[in-house]
């Protein structure tokens, strides 16, 4: 199956990261009748449960040393305990509602694949499929080791823990998790969710390298829930995971169907490049589910695709942006307006590009502080927004300007000792406030568009104005949306590509319609 290389969500490649319960006037009598009932009973037996396991966890490795708890378990603390864990932890999910699960295929050996690789992943309750694969090792954040219960289980299951926060910690959990899967045997068999994070299952998001880092064999394992009512799924947006729990618990019961697809032997050009082996068997289980293969990740909490080294918001912050505006009764002069004042701020220098929601409030002229609020959220995670981000991401899908004119300004702007050219940080930055979102990878834009080591406007623009990759980033991301569509590449003719904006001859020299000019 072919990866999309769309930008946005399509009905061929739905957007992964939305998911909402979809309940009529009788399901929500039912479920009220039900969960009323229902849920109380289930969320106190699976408690209990929990309860049970807290100090059965701690007692696994109690009285070792550190040293002793960093080689795996053996003896009688795994057979004593593993039986009675993996009962209690069947027990939650049984109090749940998952009455059942039915499992296909065989599960692979240790030596056979010393790592599982499942997918898609829809929610925390995905957790079951640790019962049918004998409690296999897991890779978690070290924060959840503070949490009640959690911690101690993680303990109890020599969890690979990294700190998501920690760059230093990222590469201790490699160094680790790579020294486990080639132990031939020594470690017991990981699980991991390559995708990172939950979706909706209507597609595969992006595999993650970590599984496949250390070129051993996997088994890829399918989750599916095959309920006529979908209330297991938690994502970004939609479904909280209160309302998932409240939902799947007010069932009578819940299906789950865990399939053992056969192992994945990597080639020796996979083994080389773990990003090639993910995208692969990315593949090969998104063909096995029937759903598309994306390029869609999480990153920093927000969803986006990859195009090329470029990371693009699946919702656009800029788009949005004009949205609320417009909904708030903003004329298209008073935006303008709005966008000068930003624009001359960030060129001043006086008062800083970081603009608090109240400052916002008084630069759009907005009558009540929450519209500021939420456009503050769409750029970062607090009250405060990038004039740079926001400015260029609003301004490129206007007709207060064109995109050369725009290109201009931003380099101008990025490039604060005027040497006339960018460094590979300066690009990240313009590249960040043109799509509204950070950018933390442009060394290929970087290398395609500098020569002699020199990153010129003249160069820049050529580059994203011709090159198919970033031809597409500026279409799609970059115009107005009656422009965009007006300038998507058409056939080659007399030598040249005709871009119907943007005509490259063979020569090189660029010449720009009205639009560009």
């Amino acid at each position: 199956m072919e990866k999309g290389d769309c930008c946005t969500a399509t009905p061929e490649y739905p957007h992964p990261f939305i998911h909402k319960v979809k309940l009529t006037r009788s399901l929500r009598i039912r479920g009220l009748i039900l969960g009323s009932i229902l849920v109380p009973i289930r969320i106190t037996l699976a408690a209990l449960f929990f309860l049970i396991m807290w100090p059965v966890a701690r007692l696994r490795l109690a009285g070792l040393s550190e040293e002793e708890r960093a080689r795996p378990v053996t003896g009688w603390r795994r057979w004593l305990f593993h039986p009675i864990i993996w009962l209690l932890s069947r027990a939650v999910f049984f109090s749940m509602g998952f009455l059942w699960v039915k499992v296909k295929g065989r599960r692979a050996n240790l030596k056979e694949a010393p790592v599982l690789v499942v997918a898609p992943h829809s929610s925390f309750l995905d957790m079951i499929v640790l019962c049918p694969t004998q409690l296999a090792t897991v890779v978690s954040r070290s924060e959840n080791t503070k949490l009640p219960v959690i911690g101690a289980l993680l303990e109890f299951n020599q969890s690979v823990l990294v700190s998501r926060k920690d760059p230093e910690s990222r590469k201790k959990a490699v160094t680790e998790l790579i020294e486990r899967l080639t132990s031939k045997g020594y470690w017991p068999q990981m699980l991991m969710f390559p995708e990172g994070t939950t979706t909706n299952g209507q597609s595969l998001i992006k595999f993650k390298p970590g599984a496949f880092l250390a070129a051993v064999p996997v088994q890829p394992v399918l989750l599916r829930y095959p309920n006529k009512l979908d209330t297991v799924r938690w994502t970004y947006k939609g479904t909280s995971w209160t309302e998932a729990v409240w939902h799947t618990a007010s069932q009578f019961y819940t299906n789950m169907t865990v399939e053992f697809l056969p192992v994945y032997n990597p080639s020796e050009e996979e083994k080389e490049n773990p990003s090639l082996y993910a995208d692969n068997v990315q593949k090969l289980m998104a063909k096995a589910l029937g759903v598309p293969a994306t390029d869609y990740v999480m990153e920093g909490r927000v969803p986006v695709s990859k195009l090329g080294d470029l990371s693009l918001p699946l919702a656009s912050p800029g788009r949005e942006t004009l949205s609320l505006l417009r909904k708030n009764g903003l004329e298209e002069h008073e935006i303008e307006a709005a966008l000068g004042k930003m624009i001359d701020r960030c060129l001043s220098g006086a008062q800083g590009s970081k603009a608090s929601a109240d400052e916002l409030t008084s630069i759009l002229s907005l009558k009540d502080k929450q519209t500021a609020v939420c456009i503050c959220g769409l750029y970062s995670k607090d009250e405060t927004v990038d004039l740079r981000q926001l400015y260029f991401s609003v301004s490129a899908l206007t007709d207060f300007t064109n995109f050369k004119n725009l290109l201009h300004s931003a380099f101008t702007l990025f490039d604060q000792e005027g040497k006339g050219s960018l460094s590979g940080e300066e690009l990240s930055g313009l590249m960040g406030a043109m799509l509204g979102i950070s950018q933390h990878n442009t060394g290929a834009l970087y290398a395609e568009a500098s020569r002699q080591g020199l990153l010129t406007e003249e160069n820049l623009l050529q580059v994203l104005t011709t090159h198919l990759t970033y031809q597409k980033v500026v279409n799609d991301y970059l115009q107005p949306e009656e422009v965009g569509s007006r300038l998507s590449p058409g056939p080659a003719a007399n030598g040249k590509a005709v871009n119907n904006g943007l005509t490259h001859s063979v020569s090189g020299s660029l010449h720009h319609n009205k639009k560009l000019e």
